[in-house]
């Protein structure tokens, strides 16, 4: 038996001395405050933070649980805290146009105040408009004014009357109007008297009352203008009065905020409307009004008026002590850029600028908004609201019906809030790869890419840093301390998880769950500490809650119903080693792959692909190894084989190449009649010229065929073979590393089909003689290229024959 050497302990999984920590417990452990593992994502997000040009807004990616919205959050936060907090805004009332209320922005913190100084100023308006208007000052102003208007009217009526007496007219004035009647030596006549006299006389009457009614209609005229120039009056008493209660009140505040230009155009205008509008300042609402049974039904003329001089605080940043961050964790359309909100009374539908609200970007608005990408694609129109806004740094807020034109109603239009965001949407590296191939917009927008890292280099630094993090986490969490043994064990574990022994997880997500998990055991068995076992014990319970399928895979095996071998030897036939998943849990599973080799001019016939139960990537490894037989054993003579390949017992399609070396020996040990041994499972895939090459899953198929042999029963000679350059990926379990240790189990690393075959059969390779042109006497290749040549020679003899006979009959 020749014997190669196998992978040492040592290299079969990375151990962590817990001596390399100076702590007992993470007590003592300085909780970590940076990001390990991501130094070139750290490093793009900094940037794209310190960049204030436009369309440097940042996407983070990373597989889930690297910690992007941690660290995004917390970086962001850090920048956030050194910069200015920005200011208010607030929505108002447009006097010249109620469906465009104006925006104004005010110094940060003072937002509430102007909203307040408002509502007290229109409370003091009313208060002393009432106070003033019903002042005896007022009431003899305006008494005088009454007074010499009824002055004049009454001289026009008296200069009328002597006109109708003068042309025998007695002048009677109504409601209708004016009514003369005729008169007779200062008496007047009833219409029967009239009758009565002479037609001459009743002519000459008539033709007098024709023309007094003339003058009572020009009298009719003059009295109407002498009661709109006497409302005109009131109105500019009213006008002055009330200018003289409101003005000063509203030039107080106008002076508090004098370097507001846009502020004080607003109070300038409120001025003007409330002298336009003293009358409805001067009583509240009266008992009648209150009497109303549909009064409830809509809003009283106080409300009314408070509401059209109110100030609709949008966005309020006085508790802000630096630059805004928000995180918006539902971004719906509405959610980001705000919404008209709408009211309904007696079945009528109404808004005004009181009900504008604000979306995230409205406070995030001077600062940083952080976004799920998918979510934010998921929500109809808010990834396309969401560029629009970047590309304009406008932000209009308009109902999502508009935007697709579905309802045409009439609505508000908000004077538009000029935007200064950052923002950070957050996705994984698919998304971001699509969304940077179809949308053309995106490129312009999100110039800064910051991609996860999923593993760190394993360094003493980075396993110190590790146990910081451990240490950060019991505290965030409020878990019992780990012990040096616990946190050496969790270092292992994320080892394990990142697949290579140089490397380290970032995944922290899954990290924390183990500690969490540890904690939990630890707590039942009531331990002060949580240490080692703790930790193996959350991984077992962990794996035990995921394995359901992986157990009646065993059972099937133990019964003899998935058959493969773990002893003895059979030409053709080799244990392969797959690796399944289900969900986030992943195990080797053993199959047997069997070949058999005839004369023929098929080649290798791969029943899988035949059978369409192949993938692309096992096809392309079968046709390898075609390659790999023609260049070895076809080059003087043809290659005259049929060689039949199936993964026995596999109903549901293969895939990957990472069988396509056990193939090939399954194929060589048919052509040599070379028996290989059942009890070494094999895996590792070939190139064409005979280099064994990496594949995935290494731990898992290692670790599933041990099961299966101890299902079986551990002979002490089993083991399997992998590709050398997967030595440092291995993290086997410690029933396999003690196993390995006490020779009950061997791990060997090759490098070529060669050394492959020689491991599995006990019988050397051959290396090629050129002097001689042949490979050592009964070498596998000798037995190959012998059976091949007697594959062709027999395929030649049957040709001539065949052509000897066809002669003979002709």
């Amino acid at each position: 038996m020749t014997n190669y050497p196998e992978l040492p302990v040592e290299k079969l999984c990375f151990h962590c001395d817990e001596s390399q920590f100076e702590f007992e417990t993470t007590e003592t452990v300085a909780p970590l405050n940076v990001m390990i593992g991501q130094k070139r994502a750290v490093k793009a997000v900094e940037f794209g933070l310190f960049t204030k040009n436009q369309g440097y807004n940042i996407f983070i990616s990373g597989l889930v649980g690297t910690g992007k919205m941690t660290y995004a959050k917390a970086a962001v936060n850090r920048i956030a805290t050194k910069e200015k907090a920005p200011g208010d805004w607030c929505y108002v009332n447009n006097f010249k146009n109620h469906g465009q209320p104006l925006a104004l922005l005010l110094p940060v913190g003072s937002g509430h105040l102007f909203a307040q100084d408002m509502e007290e100023l229109i409370d003091d308006i009313k208060t002393d408009v009432a106070k003033i208007f019903s002042s005896d000052d007022y009431d003899h102003a305006k008494n005088n004014i009454v007074k010499i208007f009824q002055e004049r009217r009454a001289m026009i009526i008296e200069t009328f009357n002597a006109t109708a007496t003068e042309f025998g007219i007695m002048p009677q004035w109504s409601t209708t109007g004016f009514i003369g009647v005729p008169m007779v030596e200062g008496k007047g006549l009833t219409p029967e008297d009239f009758q009565a006299l002479e037609k001459e006389e009743r002519d000459k009457i008539e033709d007098n009352m024709l023309v007094v009614h003339e003058k009572a209609m020009e009298v009719v005229r003059k009295m109407q203008e002498l009661e709109r120039e006497l409302r005109e009056e009131i109105r500019k008493l009213d006008a002055k009065v009330g200018l003289f209660a409101a003005g000063n009140l509203i030039d107080e505040i106008k002076e508090k905020y004098q370097d507001y230009l846009p502020v004080v155009e607003y109070l300038e205008a409120v001025k003007e409307d409330v002298v336009k509008n003293i009358n409805d300042f001067k009583t509240p609402a009266t008992e009648e009004d209150q009497a109303n049974p549909l009064a409830m039904f809509k809003k009283s003329g106080h409300d009314n008026l408070k509401e059209k001089y109110k100030v609709n605080l949008l966005v309020d940043n006085r508790e802000l002590a630096g630059a805004p961050v928000v995180v918006e964790s539902n971004p719906t359309y509405y959610n980001l850029v705000g919404r008209v909100e709408y009211e309904t009374r007696m079945g009528m539908v109404s808004t005004d600028f009181t009900m504008i609200k604000a979306g995230a970007i409205h406070k995030a608005n001077g600062g940083y908004l952080i976004l799920n990408a998918k979510d934010v694609l998921s929500n109809i129109g808010a990834w396309e609201a969401l560029k629009r806004v970047l590309k304009t740094r406008k932000l209009f807020v308009e109902n999502l019906s508009e935007q697709y034109g579905m309802v045409a109603m009439a609505s508000l239009k908000p004077q538009p809030i000029p935007i200064d965001v950052k923002i950070i949407l957050i996705g994984n590296p698919q998304l971001y790869y699509l969304m940077y191939n179809y949308d053309e917009d995106f490129r312009k927008l999100f110039k800064i890419h910051a991609d996860f890292e999923t593993h760190m280099e394993n360094t003493p630094e980075n396993v110190q840093k590790m146990a910081g993090f451990v240490g950060a986490t019991v505290k965030n969490k409020g878990l019992k301390e780990f012990d040096r043994s616990a946190v050496a064990k969790t270092v292992e574990y994320s080892c394990r998880m990142a697949g290579s022994q140089r490397k380290l997880t970032t995944r922290f997500n899954e990290i924390v769950k183990v500690l969490c998990e540890a904690n939990v055991w630890a707590t039942m068995e009531e331990s002060a500490v949580v240490s080692a076992r703790h930790v193996v014990q959350a991984f077992e319970e962990k794996k035990y809650r995921s394995n359901k399928y992986e157990e009646h895979l065993h059972e099937m095996f133990a019964d003899g119903k998935i058959l493969v071998d773990t002893a003895g030897r059979v030409s053709g036939q080799v244990n392969g080693l797959a690796v399944l998943a289900v969900g986030e849990y992943m195990f080797g599973k053993p199959s047997r792959i069997t070949a058999n080799t005839y004369m023929g001019r098929a080649g290798v016939v791969n029943i899988e692909r035949e059978t369409k139960m192949s993938g692309t990537s096992h096809s392309k490894g079968i046709l390898i190894l075609s390659g790999y037989l023609g260049k070895k054993y076809a080059q003087k003579q043809p290659l005259t084989l049929t060689a039949s390949l199936t993964f026995e017992q596999m109903y549901d399609g293969v895939d990957g190449d990472s069988a396509s070396s056990t193939e090939l020996y399954a194929i060589l040990s048919s052509l040599a009649d070379v028996p290989i041994k059942q009890f070494i499972a094999v895996t590792g895939s070939i190139n064409q010229k005979g280099e064994i090459q990496p594949i995935g899953g290494v731990t898992e198929k290692v670790e599933g065929f041990f099961n299966i042999c101890k299902l079986q029963g551990l002979t002490g000679e089993q083991g399997v073979m992998i590709p050398h350059q997967n030595v440092d990926e291995l993290a086997v379990n410690d029933e396999v590393v003690v196993a390995v240790k006490e020779g009950r189990f061997h791990i060997y690393a090759v490098r070529t089909i060669d050394e492959g075959i020689e491991i599995l059969t006990d019988v050397p390779a051959g290396v090629y003689d050129a002097q001689l042109d042949t490979y050592p006497e009964e070498s596998i290749h000798y037995r190959v290229n012998r059976q091949l040549k007697e594959y062709t020679d027999n395929f030649i003899s049957l040709g001539k024959a065949s052509e000897s006979n066809g002669k003979s009959e002709s």
